[in-house]
């Protein structure tokens, strides 16, 4: 799905191998400017003039010769049927009108008819005047200039300016990215916006583009692009790949929805385009490698409902297939992955692209504000994995409530007030749906507004986040009357988003939310609140989005540490597709897919400058020059406190350094394959000779440029090698290391004299103090030299009382295996085995599409339970995903690519009754038998689970084995089990035992 958290409903995308939930654009209506306060305030200049009449999104009929163009519940509005041309007419004879009673010009009018009515247009000050009381005039507002940057994003990352990386590293932003190819994977492009013009010939790069690319521009069968020497190749995944294409949709690489054009333009959109969002100018926008050329691959297509896009893994993975034989460079990847899993189709072919010299670039994910547990995805090392952080663009502005206190907020928004305040859930209509009106569902959100005018009129209302757009409460609240609005969070996790609303609004927190609430009910109709107007100054950046996903990695076990690294990710303006996007060129997007392309961008710089530099080379550059500092020089935070590598990686990206690095660590094909047999993931997609033959490493041992010990116990030494990137120059590094609070750490070597292309290696060890156990650590090894390098790898630790193995798995009624666990104390390891016991499979029979239900009751006193579907129950390609709720709390969830899924819970007593929703997203048949396989693992012995020996001696540090085996099960059932390991008193660990039939 895409990674992205703007406009839409939260909705499951189905494309690539997650389930992970997303948001994309909806049309949102005009921000309103300051309004012109009095005659003698007008000067000349350009103004917003709104007029009588409801725009096409909101109008129900009742103009004589005019059908309704309001769209029907979960429909878009329609703007290129006859009538709604008919009555766009009928609106700009009107602003023609209007204009012609106070003598002005049309001249340079730009009418506006779908989310408003009016016009914008150039008139002195006089006429301001007479026209805010000429007939059919509603109001009319003085235009201002708004800066909403990408557009600030360069400034920010350090890429423009005379001493910025596009002139020192490049002679000028004209050059930044020439002869790198950028590949576009997601939902098209709408090749007419500016920010994707052709470059000026003739083109310094032009031999060497030629040399390497062997792509094609399939323009399309419906409302084909134009390739030029700046969009050279365009390809589309549609329905012969298992795509539905709704007829709304263009059956070729035309952007319907909007997003494909966002993250192109991010990565590689031309420098100095202005950018327009509903009429006003928002400021000057520009992609990181401005020159670079841009190859699209649409994958991902508008579904039905109109709050997302999909595309089935089958299309992704022949686009990458496609993207490395046409010759690309660097792959954009805005577009969930598994958080459990390196093995998915889409990783896999990443797997061999970054083995053919592609760089990767992938979303980490948009659950950060939704989950408790990590939840970062695309977690394989031959990726990029990038988080979202803000950038600082001023766009601060308080609520002032009657009784003096005062709120800080976000908002792009004029000031207004004092005003009336209410909250949503005292303005509900008679009638209507309480939900609806908390929520503040506009009419295009099905179910409809829920507000009553009679209620909202002329006040400023409280609206909470969740479920519809951000920009659609906003409407609900203009529908119904209100002039402004206040926009709470509901956790503390979530983001604050400025975004473009129609009225006059501020996003507070939750605890502000809260009380701003709590004051308008203990008040009632006397409560008063006052909005300011934005203020621009730069604000303290990065923060961690609240959406952007977290570590530790599941896939791995946390023993490498992602995301990687954190970029802009939030209120990122760029370009998108005027359908999707109620006719606007350009919007301001958040989530991690936005924070994606400026990887991309930025790594396309990197090539260009090291053309030979392998993709692992450029990744390391970019981590260990990244920083955890913010603009202030602070710790980067994260819901208000400081974050850490689990949320950003190795820190934010800092461009400038990461051209001259001077150590890289570097790693290949051989070394992912032994990371992924260590993990056991390469096993389920291989024969048995395949580990055996390339053999396994720790997978803290991988050469990454961070570090992660999860599982630490008593001591780990990890072992890293690095490489001199300079061709002329042997340097001698000094390394320094920040042990983690209650760690000590030692570096094998004092010195470290590297020549130049030469690899050195070294060690750390790493031993547990004080550090509480299971809680994670962080500290950094940085490696410096006498000519300004700064080597800096972050390191994230997790102590525990014991290693054990998390998990295995046999097959057969009877057999063993052998585990190693390595404790952290000295004493006694004593082993209890718990089950095994059979699986109680449910059957939900679902259409293509949709979800069915089963229920699974629990025993008391249960310890462990398991939600489990299997590939091998069903055909190839098939995808199915799960939801498990108790009661009407969802516990957990598992959306991968394929049917193998599974939710996994623990606890002292889970006993009680769950409810399974399993959902057919992908497959050969019209319908499908989900055979969904519930486990119960409590602390009750069945006696075919054994563990040898049951007690032994051990020393710190120091690994023991054991033998577990099962022995009298039934032929053809799946079950699970678990062994509980202690230190004689209390536990040190959990291993699950999964026998498969």
């Amino acid at each position: 799905m895409i990674q992205s958290t703007v406009r839409r409903p939260v909705t499951r995308l189905v494309a690539a191998a997650t389930g992970a939930a997303a948001v994309v654009a909806v049309p949102l209506a005009f921000t309103v400017p300051t309004a012109v306060a009095s005659a003698a305030a007008s000067p000349s200049g350009r103004y917003i003039v709104m007029t009588a009449g409801d725009p096409l999104a909101t109008y129900a009929g009742g103009v004589p010769g005019f059908k309704a163009t309001k769209p029907k519940v979960g429909a878009k509005v329609d703007t290129r049927s006859a009538n709604a041309r008919g009555y766009a007419k009928h609106l700009s004879d009107a602003h023609t009108k209007a204009l012609a009673s106070v003598g002005a010009s049309a001249r340079g009018r730009h009418d506006y008819s779908v989310a408003f009515n009016g016009f914008s247009a150039t008139l002195t000050g006089a006429q301001a005047d007479a026209i805010a009381k000429a007939p059919g005039v509603v109001k009319v507002w003085k235009d201002e200039v708004r800066k909403a940057d990408t557009i600030s994003t360069p400034g920010f990352l350090g890429l423009s300016g005379t001493g910025g990386v596009w002139q020192k590293q490049f002679g000028g932003v004209s050059h930044a990215g020439e002869g790198v190819i950028i590949a576009d994977l997601d939902t098209g492009i709408w090749a007419e916006n500016p920010a994707f013009a052709p470059l000026s010939i003739p083109r310094p790069d032009q031999a060497t583009i030629n040399a390497k690319w062997h792509g094609v521009c399939d323009a399309g069968a419906e409302e084909p692009i134009a390739c030029t020497n700046k969009i050279i190749g365009a390809r589309y995944y549609g329905a012969d790949f298992g795509n539905t294409v709704i007829p709304e949709e263009f059956v070729g690489p035309r952007d319907y929805n909007g997003h494909g054009s966002h993250t192109a333009s991010t990565a590689a959109g031309a420098n100095g385009v202005t950018a327009v969002i509903n009429g006003g100018v928002v400021g000057q926008a520009s992609g990181m490698a401005p020159a670079a050329r841009l190859a699209i691959y649409k994958v991902l297509w508008e579904t039905a409902d109109h709050t997302s896009g999909s595309g089935t893994t089958a299309g992704i993975v022949a686009a990458i297939d496609d993207a490395v034989s046409d010759g690309v460079d660097v792959i954009n990847y805005s577009i969930s992955g598994s958080s459990q899993y390196i093995v998915s189709p889409d990783e896999l072919a990443f797997f061999s692209a970054a083995q053919a010299g592609v760089f990767i670039s992938a979303s980490a994910g948009n659950s950060g504000d939704t989950v408790g547990a990590s939840s970062v995805a695309h977690n394989a090392p031959w990726e990029m994995t990038v988080a979202a952080s803000t950038h600082d663009r001023g766009n601060t502005n308080t609520v002032t409530l009657g009784n003096g206190a005062v709120y800080h907020g976000v908002g792009v928004s004029p000031g207004i007030g004092p005003k009336p305040l209410i909250r949503s859930t005292d303005a509900v209509l008679a009638g209507a749906n309480s939900e609806a009106a908390r929520l503040c569902y506009s009419t295009a959100t099905p179910g409809g507004n829920a507000l009553d005018p009679a209620k909202v009129a002329g006040k400023i209302v409280i609206c909470d986040r969740g479920v519809n757009a951000r920009v659609d409460k906003s409407q609900a609240v203009n529908e119904a009357g209100g002039v402004g609005m206040v926009l709470a969070n509901t956790s503390a996790a979530q983001s604050l988003n400025a975004d473009f609303h129609i009225i006059p609004t501020s996003h507070v927190n939750s605890a502000d939310g809260s009380a701003i609430k709590a004051y308008a009910a203990s008040v009632g109709s006397s409560a008063t609140a006052t909005i300011s107007a934005r203020d621009t100054t730069p604000v303290r950046a990065p923060e961690m989005a609240g959406f952007s996903s977290f570590g530790p990695a599941l896939a791995g076990g946390g023993d490498l540490l992602k995301p990687d690294i954190t970029a802009p990710g939030v209120d990122v303006v760029a370009a998108v597709a005027p359908p999707g996007n109620n006719g606007n060129s350009f919007d301001a997007y958040s989530g991690t897919s936005m924070a994606a392309p400026h990887i991309t961008g930025i790594a396309a710089l990197v090539l260009q400058a090291h053309p030979g530099w392998s993709p692992m080379w450029v990744k390391s550059a970019l981590m260990t020059t990244a920083s955890p500092l913010d603009n202030k020089g602070l710790p980067i935070q994260r819901g208000g406190a400081d974050a850490t590598p689990l949320d950003y990686g190795n820190g934010h990206v800092t461009p400038a350094p990461a051209f001259d690095p001077g150590l890289v660590y570097d790693n290949g094909a051989v070394d992912w394959v032994r990371y992924g047999c260590g993990i056991g993931q390469f096993q389920l997609v291989s024969d048995p000779s395949f580990c055996a033959t390339y053999g396994s490493i720790d997978p803290s041992n991988l050469n990454y440029p961070s570090i992660a010990v999860a599982g630490l116990a008593g001591s780990q030494t990890v072992t890293r090698t690095v490489t001199n990137t300079s061709v002329d120059q042997a340097s001698q590094y000094t390394p320094t290391v920040v042990a983690p609070t209650g760690f000590t750490a030692t570096v094998n070597v004092s010195k470290l004299t590297v020549p130049p292309l030469q690899s050195r290696s070294f060690s750390v060890t790493f031993t547990r103090t004080t550090a509480p156990l299971t809680k994670w650590a962080f500290g950094s090894l940085t490696w410096t030299d006498k000519r300004g390098h700064s080597v800096r790898s972050a390191v994230a630790l997790q102590p525990v009382a014991a290693t054990v193995p998390t998990e295995l798995s046999g097959t057969g009624t009877s057999g063993s295996k052998t585990v190693s666990v390595t404790p952290g104390f000295t004493g006694t390891l004593a082993a209890t085995t718990a089950g095994l016991n059979p699986a109680t499979v449910g059957t939900v029979t679902a259409s293509k599409g949709a979800a069915g239900t089963t229920t699974f009751t629990a025993p008391a006193g249960s310890k462990v339970l398991r939600f489990a579907t299997y590939d091998a129950d069903y055909p190839a390609n098939t995808d199915v995903d799960l939801v498990v709720k108790k009661g009407t709390t969802e516990v957990g969830s598992s959306g991968g690519a394929t049917a193998e899924e599974a939710v996994n819970l623990s606890g002292d007593d889970l006993g009680g009754t769950y409810t399974i929703q399993a959902t057919y997203f992908a497959g050969a048949t019209a319908s499908l038998g989900i055979q969904v396989n519930s486990f119960a693992v409590g602390i009750t012995q069945s006696g075919n689970l054994t563990v040898t020996p049951a007690t032994q001696a051990v020393t710190v540090g120091r690994p023991a084995s054991a033998t577990v085996a099962w022995t009298g099960l039934a032929a053809g059932t799946r079950y699970l089990g678990a062994v509980d390991w202690s230190d004689g008193t209390s536990s040190v660990g959990r291993t699950l035992v999964a026998i498969l039939k």
